[in-house]
């Protein structure tokens, strides 16, 4: 059975474990920990009962109306099969029940999966960053998603 939870601890070695095969430089256990325990933020996991988490979104509120969305990783054995699709309806369902108008993020300009993934849900590119990721240094797109 799968399911969208909020991130608890005894979830985050996972969660690690997705970040180290999806994201550079990966976050620390301690940056995961304080996400989890933050009043203005979405952090959820969609998790099967045979295998654990599959993938996770950290959304946080960065102002009265706007929000950042700071991570979405899937498990790399189950990309593509629309984990990553329910976890940003999840994110963005979030960002309407708590009256946030606009959403943020940062892509690496070659992440063509994910950038797929924003256009699909509505975010639309507004400015690039230059040299804004490191290992490897790579350009970022700045993307945004509005809700009126």
């Amino acid at each position: 059975m799968i399911s969208i939870k909020s991130a608890a601890e005894d979830d985050i070695p996972r969660i690690l474990e997705i970040e180290n095969d999806s994201i550079s430089p990966p976050w620390t256990h301690g940056s995961l920990l304080s996400e989890i325990y933050r009043d203005d933020c979405f952090f959820s996991v969609l998790s099967e009962s045979s295998t654990g988490a599959l993938g996770f979104v950290i959304l946080r509120q960065v102002s009265e109306d706007e929000g950042e969305l700071l991570q979405i990783a899937v498990d790399k054995v189950t990309r593509r099969h629309g984990v990553a699709d329910l976890l940003m309806s999840a994110a963005l369902r979030y960002t309407v029940e708590n009256s946030l108008r606009k959403v943020f993020l940062e892509v690496r300009k070659g992440n063509d999966a994910a950038i797929a993934l924003y256009k699909k849900h509505g975010f639309k590119s507004i400015r690039f960053r230059k040299e804004y990721y490191s290992d490897p240094t790579e350009d970022a797109l700045i993307m945004t998603w509005e809700y009126y």
